[in-house]
Protein backbone atom coordinates (compact mmCIF):
# COMPACT_ATOMS: atom_id res chain seq x y z
CA UNK A 1 0.00 0.00 0.00
CA UNK A 2 1.48 3.50 -1.22
CA UNK A 3 2.66 5.77 1.82
CA UNK A 4 2.04 9.14 0.47
CA UNK A 5 3.53 12.65 1.44
CA UNK A 6 0.43 15.00 3.13
CA UNK A 7 2.58 18.36 2.93
CA UNK A 8 2.98 17.81 -1.05
CA UNK A 9 -0.04 17.89 -3.55
CA UNK A 10 -1.11 14.02 -3.91
CA UNK A 11 -3.51 14.04 -7.39
CA UNK A 12 -6.14 11.50 -7.71
CA UNK A 13 -7.63 11.15 -11.40
CA UNK A 14 -10.24 8.86 -12.84
CA UNK A 15 -10.39 8.60 -17.02
CA UNK A 16 -12.75 10.37 -18.10
CA UNK A 17 -14.69 8.75 -21.10
CA UNK A 18 -17.46 9.64 -23.60
CA UNK A 19 -20.96 10.80 -21.94
CA UNK A 20 -18.91 11.57 -18.61
CA UNK A 21 -20.30 14.78 -17.21
CA UNK A 22 -19.50 14.72 -13.83
CA UNK A 23 -17.26 12.89 -11.21
CA UNK A 24 -17.90 12.10 -7.66
CA UNK A 25 -14.77 11.90 -5.05
CA UNK A 26 -15.45 10.13 -1.81
CA UNK A 27 -12.56 10.40 0.81
CA UNK A 28 -12.98 8.24 3.68
CA UNK A 29 -10.19 8.13 6.75
CA UNK A 30 -9.91 5.36 8.74
CA UNK A 31 -12.83 3.88 7.35
CA UNK A 32 -15.20 6.79 8.07
CA UNK A 33 -16.25 8.87 4.75
CA UNK A 34 -15.06 12.56 5.25
CA UNK A 35 -15.59 14.44 2.02
CA UNK A 36 -18.03 14.07 -0.66
CA UNK A 37 -16.79 16.20 -3.58
CA UNK A 38 -18.46 16.52 -6.98
CA UNK A 39 -17.51 18.28 -10.19
CA UNK A 40 -18.44 18.68 -13.47
CA UNK A 41 -16.59 17.79 -16.57
CA UNK A 42 -17.31 19.82 -19.60
CA UNK A 43 -15.03 17.81 -21.87
CA UNK A 44 -15.89 14.36 -21.91
CA UNK A 45 -13.13 12.50 -22.57
CA UNK A 46 -10.62 14.34 -19.83
CA UNK A 47 -10.36 13.35 -16.45
CA UNK A 48 -10.48 15.29 -13.31
CA UNK A 49 -7.65 15.42 -10.90
CA UNK A 50 -8.97 15.44 -7.05
CA UNK A 51 -5.84 16.99 -4.96
CA UNK A 52 -6.55 15.30 -1.33
CA UNK A 53 -3.71 15.84 0.68
CA UNK A 54 -4.92 18.75 2.44
CA UNK A 55 -8.34 17.46 3.11
CA UNK A 56 -6.50 14.13 4.63
CA UNK A 57 -3.88 16.22 6.72
CA UNK A 58 -6.47 17.62 8.36
CA UNK A 59 -7.59 14.29 10.28
CA UNK A 60 -3.49 13.73 11.30
CA UNK A 61 -3.06 15.03 14.51
CA UNK A 62 0.41 14.75 15.71
CA UNK A 63 1.71 14.35 19.24
CA UNK A 64 5.25 13.90 20.76
CA UNK A 65 5.85 10.00 21.60
CA UNK A 66 8.26 8.44 23.90
CA UNK A 67 8.68 5.42 22.10
CA UNK A 68 8.81 7.32 18.63
CA UNK A 69 5.72 5.46 17.28
CA UNK A 70 5.02 6.47 13.67
CA UNK A 71 1.93 8.01 13.02
CA UNK A 72 0.13 8.13 9.87
CA UNK A 73 -3.67 7.63 8.56
CA UNK A 74 -5.35 5.27 6.62
CA UNK A 75 -6.79 6.99 3.28
CA UNK A 76 -9.45 5.27 0.40
CA UNK A 77 -10.44 7.40 -2.35
CA UNK A 78 -12.94 6.36 -4.26
CA UNK A 79 -13.82 7.98 -7.83
CA UNK A 80 -17.13 7.38 -9.85
CA UNK A 81 -17.60 9.24 -13.23
CA UNK A 82 -21.59 10.06 -14.24
CA UNK A 83 -23.26 10.89 -17.27
CA UNK A 84 -24.96 13.79 -15.91
CA UNK A 85 -24.05 17.00 -14.65
CA UNK A 86 -23.07 17.50 -10.25
CA UNK A 87 -23.31 13.63 -10.26
CA UNK A 88 -26.65 12.75 -11.59
CA UNK A 89 -27.67 10.17 -14.17
CA UNK A 90 -26.31 6.81 -14.58
CA UNK A 91 -22.22 5.59 -13.25
CA UNK A 92 -20.24 5.24 -16.59
CA UNK A 93 -17.26 2.43 -16.24
CA UNK A 94 -16.12 1.40 -13.19
CA UNK A 95 -15.24 2.92 -9.92
CA UNK A 96 -11.45 3.91 -9.46
CA UNK A 97 -10.21 3.71 -5.44
CA UNK A 98 -6.95 4.33 -4.62
CA UNK A 99 -5.91 3.14 -0.82
CA UNK A 100 -3.20 4.96 0.79
CA UNK A 101 -1.25 5.46 4.29
CA UNK A 102 -1.17 9.34 4.38
CA UNK A 103 2.25 10.57 6.67
CA UNK A 104 3.50 14.44 7.50
CA UNK A 105 5.59 13.97 4.80
CA UNK A 106 6.84 15.94 2.07
CA UNK A 107 8.66 15.64 -1.33
CA UNK A 108 10.91 18.77 -2.61
CA UNK A 109 10.49 20.18 -6.46
CA UNK A 110 13.07 17.53 -7.94
CA UNK A 111 11.35 14.67 -5.90
CA UNK A 112 8.50 15.43 -8.70
CA UNK A 113 4.53 14.99 -8.39
CA UNK A 114 2.22 13.12 -5.60
CA UNK A 115 5.74 12.04 -3.56
CA UNK A 116 5.33 8.45 -1.55
CA UNK A 117 7.72 7.42 0.96
CA UNK A 118 10.47 6.55 0.80
CA UNK A 119 11.16 9.22 -2.48
CA UNK A 120 12.98 9.09 -5.18
CA UNK A 121 16.10 6.87 -5.87
CA UNK A 122 15.18 5.25 -1.98
CA UNK A 123 14.46 1.27 -2.07
CA UNK A 124 12.14 -0.11 0.55
CA UNK A 125 13.95 -1.49 3.21
CA UNK A 126 15.28 1.93 3.99
CA UNK A 127 15.95 4.02 7.01
CA UNK A 128 14.11 6.96 7.60
CA UNK A 129 16.53 9.73 7.67
CA UNK A 130 18.57 11.87 5.16
CA UNK A 131 21.44 9.75 4.04
CA UNK A 132 25.04 10.22 3.99
CA UNK A 133 25.83 11.75 0.45
CA UNK A 134 29.65 11.47 0.98
CA UNK A 135 29.39 7.86 0.55
CA UNK A 136 29.02 6.20 -2.90
CA UNK A 137 26.48 4.13 -1.72
CA UNK A 138 23.43 5.39 -1.38
CA UNK A 139 21.83 3.62 1.28
CA UNK A 140 24.77 5.05 3.94
CA UNK A 141 22.94 6.13 7.27
CA UNK A 142 24.50 7.66 10.60
CA UNK A 143 23.30 9.46 13.74
CA UNK A 144 24.67 10.96 16.05
CA UNK A 145 24.21 10.68 19.84
CA UNK A 146 25.96 11.37 23.20
CA UNK A 147 27.93 8.62 24.75
CA UNK A 148 25.72 6.14 27.12
CA UNK A 149 22.38 6.93 25.94
CA UNK A 150 20.16 5.26 24.18
CA UNK A 151 17.77 6.52 21.39
CA UNK A 152 14.89 5.34 18.89
CA UNK A 153 15.44 5.48 15.30
CA UNK A 154 12.38 4.62 12.77
CA UNK A 155 12.98 2.73 9.44
CA UNK A 156 10.56 1.04 6.40
CA UNK A 157 10.82 -2.23 5.89
CA UNK A 158 10.45 -4.08 2.71
CA UNK A 159 6.94 -4.50 3.26
CA UNK A 160 6.38 -0.71 3.22
CA UNK A 161 6.05 -0.73 7.29
CA UNK A 162 7.48 1.96 9.53
CA UNK A 163 8.88 0.25 12.32
CA UNK A 164 11.19 1.71 15.60
CA UNK A 165 14.23 0.14 16.41
CA UNK A 166 16.35 0.50 19.62
CA UNK A 167 19.64 1.91 20.21
CA UNK A 168 21.31 0.58 23.07
CA UNK A 169 23.81 2.94 25.35
CA UNK A 170 26.56 1.27 24.32
CA UNK A 171 25.80 0.60 20.34
CA UNK A 172 27.87 2.00 17.70
CA UNK A 173 25.98 0.53 14.78
CA UNK A 174 23.01 -1.46 14.64
CA UNK A 175 22.10 -3.91 11.51
CA UNK A 176 18.50 -5.29 11.86
CA UNK A 177 16.95 -8.05 9.65
CA UNK A 178 13.93 -5.87 8.70
CA UNK A 179 16.19 -2.84 7.78
CA UNK A 180 18.72 -3.14 4.83
CA UNK A 181 21.40 -0.59 5.39
CA UNK A 182 23.36 -0.44 8.46
CA UNK A 183 22.95 2.27 10.59
CA UNK A 184 26.02 3.80 12.42
CA UNK A 185 25.99 5.40 15.45
CA UNK A 186 28.10 8.16 16.41
CA UNK A 187 29.05 8.92 19.88
CA UNK A 188 29.63 12.42 21.12
CA UNK A 189 31.41 12.45 24.36
CA UNK A 190 30.19 14.51 27.16
CA UNK A 191 31.48 18.43 27.38
CA UNK A 192 31.17 21.32 29.69
CA UNK A 193 27.95 21.81 28.53
CA UNK A 194 26.94 18.25 29.76
CA UNK A 195 25.50 15.64 27.76
CA UNK A 196 23.98 18.65 25.20
CA UNK A 197 20.35 19.82 24.46
CA UNK A 198 18.11 16.49 22.35
CA UNK A 199 15.70 18.19 19.97
CA UNK A 200 12.74 15.75 18.66
CA UNK A 201 11.05 16.90 15.18
CA UNK A 202 9.11 15.56 12.93
CA UNK A 203 11.49 14.95 10.01
CA UNK A 204 10.79 15.15 6.13
CA UNK A 205 9.26 11.63 6.30
CA UNK A 206 6.99 12.55 8.51
CA UNK A 207 8.50 10.47 11.59
CA UNK A 208 10.33 11.42 14.75
CA UNK A 209 13.97 12.12 15.02
CA UNK A 210 16.11 13.38 17.31
CA UNK A 211 18.61 15.95 16.49
CA UNK A 212 21.40 16.66 19.32
CA UNK A 213 23.02 19.96 20.19
CA UNK A 214 25.91 19.46 22.16
CA UNK A 215 27.33 22.55 22.77
CA UNK A 216 26.16 26.28 24.43
CA UNK A 217 22.49 26.47 25.43
CA UNK A 218 21.60 30.12 25.64
CA UNK A 219 18.30 30.53 27.44
CA UNK A 220 16.66 34.23 27.16
CA UNK A 221 13.37 35.33 28.92
CA UNK A 222 10.68 38.28 27.03
CA UNK A 223 7.93 39.81 29.22
CA UNK A 224 5.07 41.59 27.17
CA UNK A 225 2.10 43.03 29.04
CA UNK A 226 -0.37 46.10 28.57
CA UNK A 227 -0.92 48.98 30.51
CA UNK A 228 -3.29 51.92 31.31
CA UNK A 229 -3.47 55.12 33.23
CA UNK A 230 -5.53 54.87 36.43
CA UNK A 231 -6.68 57.87 38.81
CA UNK A 232 -6.13 57.66 41.85
CA UNK A 233 -6.91 61.05 43.65
CA UNK A 234 -8.77 60.33 46.37
CA UNK A 235 -11.63 63.43 47.02
CA UNK A 236 -13.14 63.22 50.55
CA UNK A 237 -15.70 66.13 52.00
CA UNK A 238 -14.56 69.73 52.56
CA UNK A 239 -10.88 68.63 52.32
CA UNK A 240 -7.72 69.05 49.83
CA UNK A 241 -7.43 66.04 47.15
CA UNK A 242 -5.66 63.62 47.93
CA UNK A 243 -3.27 60.59 46.57
CA UNK A 244 -0.96 58.19 48.01
CA UNK A 245 2.27 57.66 46.14
CA UNK A 246 2.55 54.04 46.80
CA UNK A 247 -0.39 53.87 44.80
CA UNK A 248 0.98 53.50 41.06
CA UNK A 249 -1.50 55.61 38.46
CA UNK A 250 0.01 53.32 35.94
CA UNK A 251 -1.63 49.82 35.85
CA UNK A 252 -0.14 46.70 34.52
CA UNK A 253 -1.87 43.62 33.03
CA UNK A 254 -2.17 41.16 30.98
CA UNK A 255 1.52 40.16 31.77
CA UNK A 256 3.51 37.30 30.18
CA UNK A 257 6.23 35.71 28.83
CA UNK A 258 8.12 33.63 26.64
CA UNK A 259 11.40 32.01 26.85
CA UNK A 260 13.70 31.42 23.88
CA UNK A 261 16.91 29.31 23.34
CA UNK A 262 19.47 29.35 21.29
CA UNK A 263 21.31 25.98 20.58
CA UNK A 264 24.59 25.39 19.20
CA UNK A 265 24.83 22.12 17.25
CA UNK A 266 28.52 21.12 18.04
CA UNK A 267 30.71 20.28 14.97
CA UNK A 268 28.61 17.61 12.20
CA UNK A 269 29.74 16.58 9.20
CA UNK A 270 28.84 18.54 5.83
CA UNK A 271 26.37 16.19 4.69
CA UNK A 272 24.38 16.17 7.99
CA UNK A 273 22.90 19.86 6.84
CA UNK A 274 19.90 18.05 5.62
CA UNK A 275 18.71 17.18 9.29
CA UNK A 276 19.07 20.86 10.06
CA UNK A 277 17.61 21.77 6.60
CA UNK A 278 14.28 19.49 7.30
CA UNK A 279 14.37 20.93 10.89
CA UNK A 280 14.04 24.82 9.72
CA UNK A 281 11.04 22.63 7.53
CA UNK A 282 9.48 20.88 10.45
CA UNK A 283 5.83 22.05 11.78
CA UNK A 284 6.23 20.05 15.24
CA UNK A 285 9.40 20.13 16.85
CA UNK A 286 9.80 19.79 20.82
CA UNK A 287 12.71 19.91 23.10
CA UNK A 288 14.02 17.95 25.97
CA UNK A 289 14.70 20.18 29.08
CA UNK A 290 15.41 19.85 32.36
CA UNK A 291 12.77 20.75 34.46
CA UNK A 292 13.12 23.83 36.53
CA UNK A 293 12.50 22.54 39.75
CA UNK A 294 13.94 19.72 39.75
CA UNK A 295 16.83 19.50 37.07
CA UNK A 296 17.61 16.15 37.44
CA UNK A 297 14.18 15.19 35.81
CA UNK A 298 13.43 16.28 31.82
CA UNK A 299 10.10 16.99 30.48
CA UNK A 300 9.71 17.34 26.75
CA UNK A 301 8.20 20.47 25.45
CA UNK A 302 6.85 21.92 22.19
CA UNK A 303 8.96 24.81 20.82
CA UNK A 304 8.88 26.74 17.18
CA UNK A 305 11.68 27.57 15.38
CA UNK A 306 12.66 31.09 15.25
CA UNK A 307 15.33 30.60 12.76
CA UNK A 308 14.40 31.47 9.52
CA UNK A 309 17.49 31.15 7.59
CA UNK A 310 20.42 29.26 7.63
CA UNK A 311 23.89 29.65 5.53
CA UNK A 312 24.78 26.12 4.16
CA UNK A 313 28.16 25.66 5.45
CA UNK A 314 31.03 23.45 3.62
CA UNK A 315 34.52 22.42 4.94
CA UNK A 316 36.08 24.19 2.04
CA UNK A 317 34.83 27.34 2.74
CA UNK A 318 34.02 27.20 6.73
CA UNK A 319 36.36 24.17 7.74
CA UNK A 320 34.50 23.36 10.91
CA UNK A 321 30.77 22.60 10.45
CA UNK A 322 28.58 24.30 13.49
CA UNK A 323 24.70 25.71 12.93
CA UNK A 324 23.13 27.62 15.32
CA UNK A 325 19.65 27.98 15.75
CA UNK A 326 16.96 29.40 18.06
CA UNK A 327 13.63 28.03 19.01
CA UNK A 328 10.86 29.66 21.33
CA UNK A 329 8.28 28.27 23.37
CA UNK A 330 4.85 27.34 21.81
CA UNK A 331 2.90 28.77 24.82
CA UNK A 332 2.92 31.68 27.34
CA UNK A 333 5.25 31.49 30.43
CA UNK A 334 2.36 31.98 32.53
CA UNK A 335 -0.25 29.38 32.72
CA UNK A 336 -3.53 30.63 30.53
CA UNK A 337 -4.78 27.64 29.44
CA UNK A 338 -8.94 28.29 29.75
Amino acid sequence: MPNIALRSPQYKVIAGATGVLSTKCRIYIESNLKYTIIRNNPSTNTGINFDISELARDYLDLTWSNNSTPQSIRILTLLTNYSGLNGTGSTVGFQQSFDDYGFEAYGLYTDGANPELPFSGRLLSTWLLAANVSQANVDSFEVFLPTGLEAKVVGMNSSGVAVVHTISSTDTFINVNDITPILKVNRIDCTKYGIGTQCVFINKFGVQQDLWFFLKNARNISRRNENYQSNTLVIANNVPAQYTITDAPTKVFNTNAKQTYKLSSGYYPEWAVEYFEQLLLSEYVWLRLPRNETPATYITIPVTVKTSSMAIKTSVNDRLIEYTIEFEDAFDYINNIR
